[in-house]
């Protein structure tokens, strides 16, 4: 389980890793993440969605020479990988986007490197290791090794340029009150100015972050809704990548929440706002419980 004293340090922490040190996983850490694996709490997401998340040891046909994973997914020396599969349908894929960050940053407590590949990245690597039924996809996946001492080499620097990872919208482009029409201040944010700086620190696809909340006029709840990038998922693609996207900022809101020992639940339940485009969707809601404060 991911200790929640330390998981705004571990949201902070976190960072895409391409170059991994050259090592196996020692005995202990591997058992630790399949025991993680295998337990059914952690396969859970928060509207009860299910996911099954599978380790695959790097073989002589998963070679560790590196591996051209999508267009900027060159990976070198991975120890392992981790699959997700998951049912093929919108709402699954934002409780797998949810349940896959959870697993990320409880990696990264243990210091072991990932970074989130999906949507181009080649499956016939894993065809013989993974058993698919005709309603199941592979979204994402991760590799997972111990981080090169010293990552921070061209090679990588150049990569998270290219892909824009360190680049994150402003706070107010992506927070609003009471509607799309009014910007939302840290200062009036209040309780949720912690958890939403968490959201916004959380990966995305080509680091689009497309997510938008607003929070209700009565700061009680906060409605978070998906902003889709036009024409960013193509037309043959099995499924939105963006969707991910947004369990993986739920995920990040509600552990923050939680380490703040804030109480609350999510709901489907869209307020009465008016959307901006014809582009932008009502996913959820966290809502507070009441009396606290």
């Amino acid at each position: 389980m991911i200790q929640k004293q330390t998981i705004i340090e571990t949201i902070q922490k976190r960072k895409s890793v391409r170059t991994f040190e050259p090592r196996g996983l020692t005995e202990q850490d591997f058992q630790r993440i399949e025991d993680y694996l295998q337990q059914p709490e952690n396969l859970l997401g928060f509207m009860g969605g299910e996911v099954k998340l599978q380790i695959i040891q790097v073989t002589a046909g998963v070679t560790n020479k590196g591996i051209k994973l999508g267009t900027y997914g060159f990976i070198k020396n991975p120890q392992a990988y981790i699959v997700g599969i998951s049912e093929n349908s919108p709402w699954a894929m934002v409780e797998f986007g949810y349940i896959f960050e959870k697993m990320v940053l409880f990696l990264t407590e243990m210091n072991i490197g990932t970074c989130w590949l999906g949507g181009t990245f080649t499956r016939t690597s894993f065809e013989q290791e993974i058993n698919l039924r005709g309603d199941e996809v592979v979204p994402c996946i991760t590799p997972i090794g111990y981080p090169r001492d010293k990552q921070r080499l061209l090679f990588d620097k150049t990569l998270r340029y290219v892909v824009k990872a360190d680049r994150k919208k402003e706070w107010e482009d992506l927070y609003y009150a009471d509607s799309f029409a009014t910007k939302l201040t840290k200062e009036a944010a209040d309780w949720a100015a912690t958890p939403l700086d968490m959201v916004r620190l959380a990966p995305s696809a080509s680091n689009k972050q497309p997510w938008r909340v607003v929070m209700s006029a009565d700061s009680k709840q906060v409605h978070f809704y998906l902003a889709h990038t036009p024409g960013y998922t193509k037309e043959n693609a099995s499924y939105d990548i963006q969707r991910v996207d947004m369990g993986i900022a739920f995920c990040h809101f509600e552990l923050a929440c939680k380490a703040a020992n804030l109480t609350g639940t999510w709901k489907i339940n869209a307020p009465i706002v008016a959307i901006p485009d014809t582009h932008t969707e009502y996913v959820a809601s966290w809502e507070l419980e009441d009396d606290q404060f």
